[in-house]
């Protein structure tokens, strides 16, 4: 059964969690639960998601003002069940949410979700620009001659075919529940035209006794402004549980307005000032009181129906309130409900007290798709309790931690595009740093808060982390560690040229700023010539192979056939291997651009503009087919320029942001020029939100 609404509750005892190894746990094949439920919605290309390949997690960034992750938690209870692979601390992760979600089920998150909170995308063709396609007049990339829509692996579009949108959401609910604590709860945000393909979905993947309510959000927004039918103002949260026979959830209250208030509480108490209504404290349902007396404020009244409270009930409530009591003009006794005491109307599925945040709201900022702080604060508030583990993995702005944080609740977060990660990021550092701030005057922020206080942090810091797009322009011994923690390799620290061993292979990862070539596999042959004694057979892991590497290693491998072969080498792909899934290496966005001075003029052309990675998910896609963008100008989401450039603030002069997905940017630009030589920088963001910066002294 439901546990029941309270405004406190005690704190659990948690099992602790064994600890685990982040290599071991990142390399794992994850088993996925089969969907059980029906009915089953059947689409083109339904597929069922039996396992997924982990990839580990690169680590990126920390923010940890308090240097909280350096000391014990002053409430490290609710810390026993978190996974030794993590900081203990709030996690944001940059990649596709298919492998973040895949890399927590790998780390031990499994069944440790208390609320999962996601706003997918809608597929509707709403022009969001938090959506991501390749700009166009169809939104599509050109794959030899076919109409091909840019989907998934880059954040996302709204207008998918129905069928790729249904397999995408199929296989994260797949996932989300996985991670889904037994007595755990996730909320689905749609508009209509999905909302009914996922609730047949989530009844698939969950159960249809697992379905709690189909809440209706009045935004006092709509969608679209026709006169063709009535406007769409509503969006919908579907509500799921783990377990109906036993979820957490907390009844929440509508607050009534002004007016409301005057409606139903219409009376004012002479002594006090307060507003009441009053209610009868006679009533059939206690029949076994019929006939009784009660003494009240000194009056014998007897009933023929029956009393709600007993006589002690009376003496005790009226000698904590000697007003309680109303009396008719019949000399009937009633009791006062106060509107101060009031917790508010019962909330239904139906909510219209929370507003949309229209182009002028601060909350809002940048962000078009933000939802209101004030939907999610009662989401969670309502499915989880101070010290859970909340969950979003469409993150976008960052709202659903951000409430989360400040509801001392630990979170996760995570998206595809760079640019919601920076707002999500910049966002929690704020909030940070306004709970720490009492610190500084020896106050304890971590203490328990007072009746009606925000409920204490559950953590003064996060970490972002990459996943499967991998920055490595770094050391090659942090290239090393990850394609290890992703095979499943074992170092070897003591051999001074290969890195580890696969089962019982030697094992050589070749430095990934250049693919596989016949002059790295000399150097294995040299090294196994130095070595007469050594049988084992050897792996070449690599990020890319020249055509002449193939060659080499089957002309190496023709002499040594048969079970007795010593010396055999093979190659690894990271990017190909279907064991392995696909590994990409994150490679930065470059532009060519012409930027020259005419007089009192500055004038900008774009000549090229090329993003790897989104050409990468493309490929991923598309299979053996090679994706070609015909116009670069589809993968630029904006361009801006500053004609003044200082070298640390860019001053938008200029800003290009087509207005509709059909639309591109323009790619020439002519602006004043200041005043004497001047550096001009041009600042291009793809759809991805990657940023290429190109400035020149003019």
């Amino acid at each position: 059964m439901r546990k029941a609404a309270a405004k406190k509750r005690a704190p659990t005892r948690r099992k602790s969690a064994p600890k685990q190894s982040p290599a071991r746990a990142a390399s794992a094949e994850v088993k996925i639960t089969a969907a059980k439920g029906r009915p089953m919605l059947t689409w083109v290309g339904k597929a069922p998601l039996r396992q997924v390949t982990a990839f580990p997690a690169q680590h990126i960034e920390t923010f940890d003002p308090q240097r909280s992750f350096a000391r014990q938690p002053a409430h490290a209870e609710q810390w026993r069940d978190w996974p030794g692979a993590y900081p203990k601390g709030g996690l944001v992760f940059h990649g596709d949410n298919k492998d973040v979600l895949a890399q927590l089920l790998a780390s031990g998150f499994r069944g440790k979700v208390k609320l999962i909170y996601i706003d997918p995308p809608f597929d509707s063709g709403a022009d969001y620009v938090r959506t991501v396609t390749l700009r166009g007049a169809s939104g599509t990339a050109k794959l030899d001659g076919e109409g091909y829509t840019l989907g998934e692996q880059i954040q996302y579009t709204d207008i998918w075919a129905n069928d790729n949108y249904l397999q995408f959401m199929y296989e994260r609910l797949l996932l989300l529940k996985e991670l889904l604590a037994e007595d755990g709860g996730i909320y689905v945000h749609m508009d209509e035209r999905r909302s009914h393909y996922l609730r047949v979905v989530l009844d698939e993947v969950l159960g249809p006794a697992c379905f709690m309510n189909h809440i209706s959000w009045r935004r006092y927004a709509a969608h679209s402004l026709s006169t063709k039918r009535f406007d769409t103002n509503t969006d919908h949260i579907l509500f799921y549980v783990k377990n109906p026979s036993d979820y957490e959830f907390t009844l929440q209250y509508e607050q009534l307005d002004d007016q409301e208030v005057a409606r139903r509480f219409p009376h004012t108490e002479v002594e006090t000032g307060r507003r009441f209504q009053h209610v009868a404290l006679e009533q059939s349902s206690n029949a076994s009181s019929r006939g009784e007396e009660r003494v009240i404020q000194g009056r014998k009244v007897r009933t023929n129906i029956g009393w709600r409270w007993t006589q002690k009930t009376f003496d005790d409530r009226l000698r904590e309130n000697p007003h309680l009591i109303y009396w008719t003009a019949e000399g009937r006794p009633r009791y006062k409900v106060y509107a101060d005491e009031y917790q508010g109307r019962p909330l239904g599925d139906a909510w219209t007290d929370i507003p949309y945040l229209s182009a002028g709201d601060t909350e809002r900022g940048d962000y078009p798709t933000r939802k209101p702080e004030a939907l999610l604060d009662r989401l969670i508030r309502a499915s989880s309790n101070p010290g859970d583990v909340v969950l979003d993995c469409f993150i976008g702005s960052g709202t659903t931690a951000a409430v989360a944080q400040k509801l001392g609740r630990r979170w996760i977060g995570c998206d595809i595009n760079r640019g919601a990660i920076q707002t999500t990021t910049k966002g929690l550092q704020t909030i940070i740093a306004e709970q720490t701030a009492p610190a500084s005057q020896g106050r304890l922020v971590e203490a328990e808060g007072e009746d009606g206080a925000a409920p204490r942090a559950a953590q003064l810091g996060f970490t972002v982390w990459r996943v499967n797009d991998y920055d490595l322009q770094i050391q090659h011994n942090e290239a090393v560690n990850l394609a290890c923690e992703h095979i499943g390799i074992e170092r070897t620290r003591s051999d001074s040229f290969f890195d580890g061993t696969l089962g019982n292979r030697l094992v050589k990862i070749i430095p990934f700023g250049h693919p596989l070539s016949p002059v790295d596999l000399e150097e294995i042959k040299r090294e196994l010539d130095a070595r007469p004694d050594e049988d084992r057979n050897v792996v070449a892991v690599c990020l890319g192979k020249e055509f002449a590497a193939d060659k080499w290693l089957e002309d190496w491998n023709r002499l040594r056939r048969g079970k007795g072969a010593v010396n055999r080498v093979e190659a690894i792909e990271l990017r190909t291997d279907p064991k392995y899934g696909k590994f990409f290496a994150h490679q930065p966005a470059k532009a060519k651009v012409k930027i020259g001075r005419r007089k009192d003029r500055i004038t900008v052309e774009i000549a090229d503009f090329i993003s790897p990675t989104i050409l990468e998910r493309l490929q991923q896609q598309a299979g053996i087919v090679k994706p070609t963008i015909e116009d670069w100008r589809a993968m630029v989401d904006c361009v801006m320029i500053d004609p003044a450039y200082n070298g640390e603030v860019f001053n938008i002069a200029l800003s290009d942001v087509p207005e509709k997905k059909s639309d591109l940017v323009e790619g020439k630009y002519d602006l004043p020029a200041p005043k004497g030589t001047t550096a001009v920088a041009v600042k291009i963001v793809d759809m991805l939100g990657e940023e290429v910066l190109v400035t020149r002294d003019v």
